[in-house]
């Protein structure tokens, strides 16, 4: 357990620059009555160079920089902190066997800051030191140690030392569901796992939204399907790493539409995809084809089942100036046992029912006609039939599989109720 004497009371921001491989130091956030506030570094703000870390949360002004109304810390710092899975492991190594029915408030923000990895979604990293950077990972674990690692503590056994290290590398990559980070190849990906408590296979299913997704148009992070220790693990491939011919890693920076939306977590249920439009419609970059490519996904996440299209499940790179959506992730069919469903976000004020004649109401938050809208919608219609054999195919869904999926996850009848059939 850590004492009120262990809990640090303030963590350096480290960050990398646009097209920058090495971190530097950007400024402090520190607890405050208010909650976690941030201030530049004064040598930050010397630079020629500097851009604020996000707009129009952290503009770049000397001193404490103010919280928005409902917020505990800055919702760009707030992305970069490890979610359920990361606080799970962090939790297993400092306190054993103990840390599987630990309260997560075991540890503060700021802890769990400090304690999760430094290969974190996005261009951010928390230090103790304003002066010295001291990467937390680990590049040379098997996908079979870090599996292992993952299914021990959701046994809530304890790790050796060794594992400990292997699983630390992807504490701060977010979510609920297992996963690790790893490299190979020339590349980066998400290593996700399935878990103890799956009843559907969790893995696959991804596996066959995604590459779904992608073949109906959407732009979408690559995955690839592989084994290890004779389970299937997804291997998703980062979009916030860019290799560059010298052979190093530039980090490209992130924002989750929540905190596009400036919204607290606990304020999520608030988030809406008609705010988000209004907000790519007026500070993105492309906004007509980025509102294109969300109502897009907004579509397909209905026509395969995903509800758990959260705003933390929709991002944006931030450069310091602009914004650009990043390829979709997280698109995965959620389990259902009746009929009617409800998106995770709203769709057109209060309504949130799963259904495309919705997406079609919604159609000129997006910047599109009836027409066009009822296009891109058809077209997805007709390249899921196309593709879904061969991509149940390449993720070895048995027959029983398949028939479960069809009609409840994928195209479900509730989804086309209203919609005109084509």
């Amino acid at each position: 357990m850590t004492s009120e004497r262990d809990t640090p009371r303030e963590a350096y921001v480290w960050t990398w620059l646009p097209d920058r491989p090495d971190p530097v130091v950007a400024g402090r956030l520190a607890a405050t009555g208010l909650g976690l506030q941030f201030n530049y570094g004064r040598s930050w703000l010397e630079r020629a160079d500097r851009v604020p870390l996000y707009l129009p949360e952290l503009p770049l002004q000397r001193g404490l920089l103010p919280l928005a109304g409902g917020l505990a810390m800055p919702g760009c710092l707030r992305d970069a902190a490890p979610d359920a899975w990361g606080r799970r492991v962090i939790l297993n190594r400092l306190l054993g066997r103990a840390g599987r029915d630990a309260d997560t408030a075991v540890l503060d923000e700021l802890g769990y800051l400090l304690a999760s990895g430094s290969d974190r979604i996005g261009a951010l990293d928390f230090q103790a030191s304003a002066t010295e950077y001291v990467p937390r990972e680990d590049e040379g674990s098997s996908l079979e140690a870090l599996l292992d690692s993952a299914e021990r503590v959701e046994r809530g056994e304890s790790l050796p030392p060794a594992l400990a290290l292997a699983l630390q590398h992807g504490t701060s990559i977010g979510g609920a569901r297992p996963k690790a980070t790893l490299a190979g190849e020339g590349r980066r990906w998400i290593a996700k796992f399935s878990s103890s408590g799956d009843v559907q296979p969790m893995v696959k299913l991804e596996f066959v939204a995604m590459r779904l997704a992608a073949l109906a148009g959407l732009e979408v992070a690559p995955v690839r399907l592989v084994q290890a220790g004779g389970r299937e693990v997804l291997l998703v491939e980062r979009f916030d790493r860019v290799r560059h011919a010298d052979g190093r890693w530039r980090r490209r920076g992130m924002v989750s539409a929540l905190t596009l939306l400036a919204l607290d977590e606990m304020l999520a249920a608030y988030a809406s995809y008609e705010d988000l439009a209004e907000i790519v419609r007026h500070r993105f970059e492309q906004p007509r084809e980025s509102l294109r490519e969300l109502f897009g996904r907004l579509v397909f996440n209905i026509l395969c089942g995903n509800t758990d299209d959260h705003a933390r499940n929709h991002a944006a790179f931030w450069d310091g100036a602009r914004l650009s959506l990043t390829p979709a992730y997280d698109i995965c069919p959620q389990a259902r046992t009746g009929q009617e469903a409800t998106q995770a976000m709203k769709i057109l004020g209060e309504q949130r029912f799963s259904r495309l004649d919705l997406c079609e109401a919604a159609a000129a938050c997006f910047q599109l006609s009836s027409a066009q809208a009822r296009g891109l919608i058809d077209a997805q219609l007709q390249q899921v039939h196309v593709h879904w054999r061969a991509v149940c195919d390449e993720a070895g869904l048995g027959a029983a599989e398949r028939n479960a999926l069809w009609g409840r996850q994928f195209l479900n009848p509730f989804a086309l109720q209203g919609y005109p059939a084509t």
